[in-house]
Protein backbone atom coordinates (compact mmCIF):
# COMPACT_ATOMS: atom_id res chain seq x y z
CA UNK A 1 0.00 0.00 0.00
CA UNK A 2 3.05 2.20 0.48
CA UNK A 3 4.90 1.66 -2.45
CA UNK A 4 1.74 2.34 -4.55
CA UNK A 5 1.34 5.40 -2.66
CA UNK A 6 5.29 6.41 -3.78
CA UNK A 7 4.27 5.63 -7.25
CA UNK A 8 1.20 7.86 -7.31
CA UNK A 9 3.02 10.79 -5.61
CA UNK A 10 5.94 10.22 -8.11
CA UNK A 11 3.67 10.56 -11.14
CA UNK A 12 1.80 13.70 -10.08
CA UNK A 13 4.98 15.50 -9.46
CA UNK A 14 6.76 14.84 -12.78
CA UNK A 15 3.32 15.53 -14.41
CA UNK A 16 3.93 19.25 -12.55
CA UNK A 17 7.83 19.32 -13.79
CA UNK A 18 6.66 18.72 -17.34
CA UNK A 19 3.52 20.57 -17.93
CA UNK A 20 5.37 24.29 -18.63
CA UNK A 21 7.47 22.53 -20.98
CA UNK A 22 4.66 20.90 -22.97
CA UNK A 23 2.52 24.68 -22.84
CA UNK A 24 5.96 26.59 -23.95
CA UNK A 25 6.22 24.05 -27.04
CA UNK A 26 2.39 24.20 -27.77
CA UNK A 27 1.94 27.92 -27.92
CA UNK A 28 3.56 29.82 -30.86
CA UNK A 29 4.20 33.65 -30.92
CA UNK A 30 1.43 35.40 -32.76
CA UNK A 31 2.11 36.61 -36.78
CA UNK A 32 2.19 39.86 -37.19
CA UNK A 33 0.23 41.17 -40.26
CA UNK A 34 0.57 44.34 -42.51
CA UNK A 35 -2.85 45.69 -43.61
CA UNK A 36 -2.57 48.14 -46.39
CA UNK A 37 -4.86 50.38 -47.00
CA UNK A 38 -5.73 52.34 -50.26
CA UNK A 39 -4.72 55.97 -49.95
CA UNK A 40 -8.41 58.73 -50.27
CA UNK A 41 -8.82 59.90 -53.62
CA UNK A 42 -8.40 63.27 -52.27
CA UNK A 43 -5.09 62.72 -50.71
CA UNK A 44 -4.07 61.40 -54.35
CA UNK A 45 -5.13 64.13 -55.93
CA UNK A 46 -3.80 67.11 -53.21
CA UNK A 47 -0.88 65.54 -51.74
CA UNK A 48 2.52 63.43 -53.05
CA UNK A 49 4.45 61.14 -51.75
CA UNK A 50 8.27 61.93 -51.24
CA UNK A 51 11.25 59.90 -48.73
CA UNK A 52 12.19 61.33 -45.83
CA UNK A 53 15.70 59.45 -43.68
CA UNK A 54 14.64 56.42 -42.45
CA UNK A 55 13.19 55.15 -46.00
CA UNK A 56 10.17 56.15 -44.58
CA UNK A 57 7.36 57.73 -46.70
CA UNK A 58 5.04 60.27 -45.69
CA UNK A 59 2.38 63.02 -47.41
CA UNK A 60 4.14 66.22 -48.68
CA UNK A 61 1.54 69.02 -49.95
CA UNK A 62 1.18 70.65 -53.03
CA UNK A 63 -0.88 73.47 -54.32
CA UNK A 64 -4.72 73.16 -54.82
CA UNK A 65 -6.02 74.47 -57.70
CA UNK A 66 -7.78 78.11 -56.89
CA UNK A 67 -11.37 76.96 -55.89
CA UNK A 68 -12.83 80.69 -56.06
CA UNK A 69 -14.22 81.63 -59.32
CA UNK A 70 -13.28 84.81 -61.45
CA UNK A 71 -15.64 87.33 -60.75
CA UNK A 72 -16.56 88.59 -64.80
CA UNK A 73 -19.64 90.18 -63.76
CA UNK A 74 -18.23 93.64 -64.13
CA UNK A 75 -16.02 96.04 -65.59
CA UNK A 76 -13.81 98.47 -63.48
CA UNK A 77 -16.62 99.40 -61.60
CA UNK A 78 -19.71 99.04 -63.87
CA UNK A 79 -21.64 96.61 -62.97
CA UNK A 80 -24.12 94.03 -65.31
CA UNK A 81 -27.48 94.53 -65.05
CA UNK A 82 -27.15 98.17 -63.77
CA UNK A 83 -29.74 100.88 -64.36
CA UNK A 84 -29.26 103.70 -66.99
CA UNK A 85 -30.02 106.14 -64.52
CA UNK A 86 -27.34 104.73 -61.63
CA UNK A 87 -24.62 104.22 -64.37
CA UNK A 88 -25.34 108.18 -65.56
CA UNK A 89 -25.07 109.25 -62.28
CA UNK A 90 -21.84 106.94 -61.02
CA UNK A 91 -20.50 108.33 -64.37
CA UNK A 92 -21.39 111.60 -64.48
CA UNK A 93 -23.17 111.87 -67.60
CA UNK A 94 -26.33 113.70 -68.43
CA UNK A 95 -28.79 111.89 -69.55
CA UNK A 96 -29.84 113.62 -72.71
CA UNK A 97 -26.59 112.00 -73.85
CA UNK A 98 -28.37 108.75 -74.39
CA UNK A 99 -29.03 107.47 -77.97
CA UNK A 100 -32.48 105.76 -78.82
CA UNK A 101 -31.37 102.81 -80.84
CA UNK A 102 -34.88 100.82 -81.05
CA UNK A 103 -37.91 101.43 -78.71
CA UNK A 104 -39.75 98.15 -79.82
CA UNK A 105 -40.51 95.45 -78.90
CA UNK A 106 -37.77 96.58 -76.02
CA UNK A 107 -35.96 99.74 -75.69
CA UNK A 108 -32.15 99.64 -76.70
CA UNK A 109 -30.16 102.68 -75.68
CA UNK A 110 -26.25 103.56 -75.80
CA UNK A 111 -24.44 106.19 -73.50
CA UNK A 112 -21.08 107.11 -74.64
CA UNK A 113 -18.37 107.47 -71.78
CA UNK A 114 -15.11 109.66 -73.25
CA UNK A 115 -12.94 108.31 -70.24
CA UNK A 116 -11.14 111.84 -69.91
CA UNK A 117 -14.75 112.79 -68.33
CA UNK A 118 -14.09 110.35 -65.00
CA UNK A 119 -12.02 112.69 -63.56
CA UNK A 120 -10.10 110.14 -61.49
CA UNK A 121 -7.21 109.05 -63.68
CA UNK A 122 -5.76 111.31 -66.64
CA UNK A 123 -5.99 110.60 -70.06
CA UNK A 124 -2.24 110.56 -70.26
CA UNK A 125 -2.05 107.32 -68.27
CA UNK A 126 -5.71 105.38 -68.70
CA UNK A 127 -5.47 103.32 -71.59
CA UNK A 128 -8.90 103.20 -72.04
CA UNK A 129 -9.92 106.10 -74.50
CA UNK A 130 -13.81 105.58 -74.47
CA UNK A 131 -16.54 103.17 -73.14
CA UNK A 132 -19.67 102.30 -74.85
CA UNK A 133 -22.49 101.26 -72.82
CA UNK A 134 -25.81 99.66 -74.45
CA UNK A 135 -28.61 99.07 -72.32
CA UNK A 136 -31.96 96.48 -72.94
CA UNK A 137 -35.25 97.60 -71.28
CA UNK A 138 -32.94 100.32 -69.01
CA UNK A 139 -30.30 97.36 -68.01
CA UNK A 140 -26.70 97.18 -69.16
CA UNK A 141 -25.96 94.59 -71.01
CA UNK A 142 -22.66 95.37 -72.93
CA UNK A 143 -19.55 97.31 -72.71
CA UNK A 144 -17.45 97.89 -75.38
CA UNK A 145 -13.64 99.56 -74.53
CA UNK A 146 -12.13 101.34 -77.54
CA UNK A 147 -8.19 101.36 -75.86
CA UNK A 148 -6.24 104.85 -76.92
CA UNK A 149 -4.01 104.32 -79.82
CA UNK A 150 -1.05 105.94 -78.13
CA UNK A 151 -1.27 104.29 -74.94
CA UNK A 152 -1.27 100.68 -75.91
CA UNK A 153 1.15 101.46 -79.19
CA UNK A 154 4.18 99.12 -79.43
CA UNK A 155 2.06 96.54 -77.20
CA UNK A 156 1.53 92.83 -78.78
CA UNK A 157 -1.27 90.54 -78.41
CA UNK A 158 0.19 88.87 -75.60
CA UNK A 159 1.08 92.15 -73.73
CA UNK A 160 -2.68 92.74 -73.99
CA UNK A 161 -3.55 89.10 -73.03
CA UNK A 162 -1.51 89.22 -69.98
CA UNK A 163 -2.70 92.07 -68.21
CA UNK A 164 -5.74 91.59 -68.62
CA UNK A 165 -5.67 87.68 -67.76
CA UNK A 166 -4.12 89.27 -64.27
CA UNK A 167 -7.97 90.57 -63.43
CA UNK A 168 -10.17 87.68 -65.55
CA UNK A 169 -7.87 84.88 -65.49
CA UNK A 170 -6.68 82.36 -68.08
CA UNK A 171 -8.04 83.14 -71.75
CA UNK A 172 -8.55 81.16 -74.51
CA UNK A 173 -8.42 82.00 -78.09
CA UNK A 174 -10.93 80.67 -80.39
CA UNK A 175 -9.31 80.89 -83.91
CA UNK A 176 -11.43 82.70 -86.53
CA UNK A 177 -13.77 83.78 -84.26
CA UNK A 178 -15.66 86.87 -85.11
CA UNK A 179 -18.13 88.71 -82.63
CA UNK A 180 -20.62 90.90 -84.07
CA UNK A 181 -21.78 94.49 -81.74
CA UNK A 182 -23.76 97.06 -83.69
CA UNK A 183 -27.08 97.64 -81.93
CA UNK A 184 -28.84 99.47 -85.27
CA UNK A 185 -28.37 96.35 -87.09
CA UNK A 186 -28.82 92.82 -86.59
CA UNK A 187 -24.98 92.63 -85.59
CA UNK A 188 -23.73 93.24 -89.07
CA UNK A 189 -20.32 94.80 -87.21
CA UNK A 190 -18.32 92.58 -86.04
CA UNK A 191 -14.77 92.11 -85.32
CA UNK A 192 -12.19 89.20 -85.11
CA UNK A 193 -11.59 87.17 -81.29
CA UNK A 194 -8.35 87.31 -80.29
CA UNK A 195 -8.52 86.13 -76.85
CA UNK A 196 -11.82 85.70 -74.68
CA UNK A 197 -12.63 85.36 -71.19
CA UNK A 198 -15.59 83.58 -69.98
CA UNK A 199 -17.92 81.52 -67.65
CA UNK A 200 -21.24 80.25 -68.00
CA UNK A 201 -23.11 84.51 -67.38
CA UNK A 202 -20.73 86.52 -68.81
CA UNK A 203 -18.28 86.84 -71.81
CA UNK A 204 -15.36 88.98 -72.33
CA UNK A 205 -13.90 89.49 -75.87
CA UNK A 206 -10.60 90.75 -76.75
CA UNK A 207 -10.39 92.41 -80.75
CA UNK A 208 -7.52 93.95 -82.51
CA UNK A 209 -9.33 96.75 -84.29
CA UNK A 210 -9.97 96.29 -88.14
CA UNK A 211 -10.58 100.03 -88.80
CA UNK A 212 -7.40 101.61 -86.99
CA UNK A 213 -4.33 100.36 -85.38
CA UNK A 214 -5.59 99.93 -81.55
CA UNK A 215 -6.94 97.51 -79.14
CA UNK A 216 -10.51 97.32 -78.55
CA UNK A 217 -13.09 95.08 -75.88
CA UNK A 218 -16.47 93.84 -76.22
CA UNK A 219 -18.07 92.68 -72.80
CA UNK A 220 -21.23 91.48 -72.22
CA UNK A 221 -24.40 89.70 -70.50
CA UNK A 222 -24.90 86.57 -72.05
CA UNK A 223 -28.63 86.34 -70.53
CA UNK A 224 -28.83 90.13 -71.45
CA UNK A 225 -27.29 90.61 -74.84
CA UNK A 226 -29.58 87.13 -76.16
CA UNK A 227 -32.37 89.47 -75.66
CA UNK A 228 -31.42 92.47 -76.56
CA UNK A 229 -30.27 90.40 -80.10
CA UNK A 230 -33.98 88.83 -80.57
CA UNK A 231 -35.22 92.47 -80.05
CA UNK A 232 -33.32 94.20 -82.02
CA UNK A 233 -34.02 91.55 -85.06
CA UNK A 234 -37.49 91.88 -84.45
CA UNK A 235 -36.94 95.58 -84.46
CA UNK A 236 -35.42 95.81 -88.01
CA UNK A 237 -38.32 93.60 -89.22
CA UNK A 238 -41.08 95.88 -87.66
CA UNK A 239 -39.30 98.77 -89.03
CA UNK A 240 -39.23 97.21 -92.32
CA UNK A 241 -42.62 96.25 -92.20
CA UNK A 242 -44.14 99.47 -91.94
CA UNK A 243 -41.69 101.60 -94.20
CA UNK A 244 -43.86 102.38 -96.60
CA UNK A 245 -46.26 103.88 -93.89
CA UNK A 246 -43.79 105.65 -91.80
CA UNK A 247 -42.04 107.00 -95.71
CA UNK A 248 -45.78 108.33 -96.69
CA UNK A 249 -46.32 110.26 -93.55
CA UNK A 250 -43.32 111.68 -93.55
CA UNK A 251 -43.98 112.94 -97.15
CA UNK A 252 -47.30 114.34 -95.99
CA UNK A 253 -45.19 116.27 -93.06
CA UNK A 254 -43.56 117.50 -95.82
CA UNK A 255 -46.20 118.88 -98.10
CA UNK A 256 -47.77 120.24 -95.26
CA UNK A 257 -44.98 122.21 -93.70
CA UNK A 258 -44.11 123.21 -97.23
CA UNK A 259 -48.14 124.38 -98.11
CA UNK A 260 -47.78 126.35 -95.23
CA UNK A 261 -44.37 128.20 -96.21
CA UNK A 262 -45.80 129.03 -99.60
CA UNK A 263 -49.25 130.33 -98.35
CA UNK A 264 -47.18 132.51 -95.87
CA UNK A 265 -45.18 133.89 -98.28
CA UNK A 266 -48.33 134.31 -100.09
CA UNK A 267 -49.77 136.69 -97.95
CA UNK A 268 -46.86 138.64 -97.50
CA UNK A 269 -45.79 138.66 -101.20
CA UNK A 270 -49.92 139.81 -101.89
CA UNK A 271 -49.93 142.46 -99.64
CA UNK A 272 -46.76 143.93 -101.09
CA UNK A 273 -47.56 143.78 -104.48
CA UNK A 274 -47.60 146.67 -106.35
CA UNK A 275 -47.74 147.69 -110.73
Amino acid sequence: MIDARRLIVSVLGAMLVAAPLIRAQDVKPPVAKAIVTKPLAILELGAQHRRVPGDWMELAPVAAPGMGALDLSHYRNFQFGETLPALAKQTGLELSGVRLIHERPAVIQELEFPIWLAGVSSPRTDPVKTILFSFYNGELFRIIVNYDQNETEGLTTEDMIEAISAQYGTATKPAGTEIAFSSTQVYNDSEVVIARWEDAQYSFNLYRSGYQPTFGMIAFSKKLDALARAATAEAIRLDAQSAPQREMQRQQREDEKNRELLEKARQENKSNFRL
